[in-house]
This record gives structure tokens, C-alpha cells and sequence, in this order.
């Protein structure tokens, strides 16, 4: 049977430090400490217990036996796909608060989100770039939405595992966090062999690669394949890309004490398994996911960022995973891996200066797929309705309100 297991041997070639050490603007964003006390949130989600049954009382949607049918041909795409083309060209693409919202002191641009310095706070505006491969593929209708409120109902019903930094939303694709020192460090989970990028564990598998961020592989596994166990593959983040990193290095290195790693590593595993038993309860597999950690000036480690997304995790379906697996057939996938390797068989997404235009029939599969995703998870219907008004003036409007009223609370 394959072997996956824990090991303090480090990976082949070792990562140099000058490089690793070049962490990412959002790294530094986030870097100077300051505590926010609790305030009120904008925007309530509904609280699951830890078996993940739902405790609502909005519209539920009775946990379905998923197919591929489901994503093709279901009412619900029917209803949504006019607004999703309505809205292509209406996507938030780029903002500049400070030139709409007072009292807003710099920014620093994500590959997703755009990130407001506050003072005692940040606000971070989920756009609705897509990306993937290190750089910007196209924008999608309503991804910035429903990639903030698919995190915030992950951030509400994890609260029993790990605080997290967030302190309201007072718009679709915002949210007001905490400030606090952020560890330079992703903490990549995973629990089958898969992946297209130069970091995924088939990728660095396929090339021979049996001891991989201090996981040691036996030889014999297939593309896809369940490991015996979740394991942790943490990255650097690096300015220009994720760069893999061991255990051992991330203390030797200096990045977070072998506490603050112990702590954060045992967060990333608790919470991966609490999502796939959500994800399965739903017809969906939690294939990997990735979790970002900071802490407070109290001394806290708080979940940052995002959280079981479809931009940060890759989902299955599970009704049909077994039957494509043994047939050798990919998996059934519900994320924006489709898009991934259209970019990678039309051109070569790390190395061309120009890439082509994203389909729109592919662009509009893929903000169906994320509604598709967040109201299976969540057993509630977003709300994207249509219109004329432009999302950079609506967020603007939004949170130069919640800012007003938080500062009155200080």
C-alpha cells in the first residue's frame, strides 16, 4: 500500500534562502500590528455544528446526489446564465478606493484581492480577476462576490476550530479585518495526488520527486489517487511565485517558531478535515485547499485571507469520482481547473508574454460553477441580481459608510 508519512529530511534541493525570503506585497500589507476590538458584523451567516448540518433560516436547498447533469443542464444554471452574461461587462476588475473612500492611507494590489491600509484596520475588496499560473487570466461576473461570501460562511462556521481576523463585510465583495503580523508561509493541505501547476503533488510526483516539503511518497502512485493520509505541503509567498518549502526549513529559516508552525499546522489539518466532512455531506470532495495565517497583538493566530474557495481549493464530485478513477478518467471537477487547462493546451501560461482571450462561453461556465459551488455548500441561494450601477461606485458608497461607523466606535 502506498506510504505517506511525516519526515524531517529535507527536499532534494534545497530552496535557496535569499529567494525564499522575498515575501509578497499582501505579506507586507498586512505586517504592521494593531488591534481592533470586535465590532458589530455587517452581514450574519448561518452557524453549522461541527457534523456541518445547517442551522438557517434562509431559503435551503436539500443536499443533492451531484452530477454532471447538475452542473449542465440544472434549473438553476438556467435562471442565473442571463444575468451572468448581462454582467460581462460589468466585472470589477481593478479599484482604486483611495481616490473614493476618506481616510484611506495606500494599497497594495493582490493577484485577487485589492488590500486598503485604514489605519487600525484593512479593508480588502475581493475583485473578480481570475487567477492562476501567477498571473491574470480573465474576470469573472459576480467571482468577487461569491468568493467573499463563500469565505465568510467558511470564517462563521470555523469558529470552533481557530479565530480568524475578520470584523465585517459591509459589501459583496469586502471585507474589514483585523491588522495583524502575517506568517510568509501558505499552508498548502492536501489529500489526493493531482494538479496542474509546477507546485501540485503530481506535477513534482510524476518527475520523480518521493520526499516533497518533508512528506516522504512511495513509489506506484497514480494521478488522482487518495493518499493515506491529508498531508501539508507548505509554500513560501514568494513575490512571482509559491515556492515549496519543509518543515525544517520554515523554522531554521526564521519564518515562524517551531510553536507558532505546531499551532498554524495543526489549524490548516483540523480544517481541511472539517471541510472535506462538509464537502461530503454535500456530493463533493475537498481535493486541497490552501490556508494563510496571521497573529494578533494579543498573541493570537488567526485564519487571514480566504477560506475553502474555489479559487484557493479544488472540489470533485464525489458521486463519480470512484468509477472515473478506476477507469482512468479525470474526476469531475466543480473549480476553475477546466480553465487552467485550457490556458495550459492553447499556450504556455508561464512562459508567453501574451495570453489568449479567456472564451466567454468558458468565462460564463466558470462564474456558474462558483454559484453552483457556494449554494451547494451552503444550502442557500446568492443573491446576483443585475445592474446598471457600477460595482466600483457600489463599494465605494459601502465602505466609506462602514468606515464612518466603525471609527465612531473607537
Amino acid at each position: 500500500m502506498a506510504q505517506c508519512v511525516r519526515s524531517s529530511t529535507l527536499n532534494p534541493s534545497r530552496t535557496p534562502q535569499s529567494f525564499i525570503r522575498t515575501v509578497s506585497a499582501k505579506t507586507r500589507a498586512f505586517a504592521s500590528v494593531s488591534f481592533l476590538r470586535t465590532l458589530p458584523e455587517f452581514k450574519k451567516y448561518p452557524v453549522m455544528s461541527c457534523q456541518g448540518k445547517a442551522q438557517s433560516q434562509q431559503e435551503q436547498i436539500p443536499p443533492p446526489q451531484l452530477s454532471l447533469d447538475d452542473l449542465v443542464t440544472s434549473n438553476r444554471k438556467g435562471e442565473v446564465l442571463g444575468t451572468i452574461k448581462d454582467s460581462l461587462s460589468n466585472c470589477l476588475s481593478e479599484t482604486n478606493l483611495l481616490e473614493t473612500v476618506p481616510g484611506l492611507k495606500s494599497r497594495i494590489k493582490g493577484k485577487v484581492r485589492d488590500i486598503y491600509d485604514a489605519g487600525d484596520y484593512l479593508v480588502l475588496v475581493t475583485t473578480d480577476r481570475l487567477s492562476a499560473f501567477d498571473r491574470n487570466l480573465a474576470s469573472i461576473p459576480f467571482k468577487g462576490q461569491v468568493l467573499n461570501e463563500t469565505s465568510l460562511w467558511w470564517f462563521n462556521n470555523t469558529q470552533h476550530i481557530t479565530p480568524n481576523a475578520v470584523v465585517s463585510s459591509p459589501d459583496r465583495n469586502v471585507v474589514i479585518a483585523k491588522k495583524c503580523s502575517v506568517f510568509p508561509i501558505e499552508f498548502v493541505v492536501r489529500g489526493y495526488v493531482t494538479g496542474s501547476t509546477d507546485t501540485s503533488l503530481w506535477t513534482v510526483y510524476k518527475k520523480g520527486v518521493r520526499n516533497y516539503c518533508g512528506n516522504v511518497l512511495s513509489d506506484g502512485l497514480v494521478k488522482n489517487q487518495k493518499l493515506p493520509a491529508n498531508i501539508l505541503t507548505p509554500t513560501t509567498k514568494a513575490e512571482d511565485h509559491d515556492v515549496p518549502i519543509t518543515p525544517n526549513e520554515i523554522v531554521e529559516g526564521g519564518f515562524m517558531t517551531q510553536a507558532e508552525f505546531d499551532e498554524a499546522s495543526m489549524k490548516a489539518l483540523s480544517l481541511f478535515e472539517f471541510g472535506q466532512r462538509v464537502a461530503k455531506e454535500h456530493g463533493l470532495i475537498l481535493v486541497d485547499t490552501k490556508y494563510e495565517f496571521g497573529r494578533s497583538s494579543d498573541g493570537s493566530i488567526l485564519l487571514i485571507d480566504e477560506i475553502h474557495t474555489p479559487d484557493s481549493s479544488r472540489y470533485w464530485l464525489a458521486g463519480s469520482y470512484e468509477e472515473r478513477f478506476q477507469k482512468g478518467l479525470e474526476p469531475e471537477n466543480v473549480d476553475k481547473e477546466f480553465i487552467r487547462l485550457w490556458f495550459k493546451e492553447n499556450c504556455n501560461p508561464y512562459e508567453d508574454e501574451v495570453l489568449p482571450a479567456a472564451p466567454a462561453e468558458l468565462v460564463t461556465e466558470l462564474a456558474w460553477r462558483y454559484i453552483f459551488l457556494y449554494e451547494t455548500i451552503t444550502g442557500s441561494r446568492i443573491d446576483i441580481l443585475p445592474t446598471q450601477e457600477p460595482i466600483h461606485d457600489r463599494i465605494s458608497r459601502n465602505t466609506s459608510q462602514a468606515l464612518s461607523s466603525l471609527r465612531r466606535q473607537l
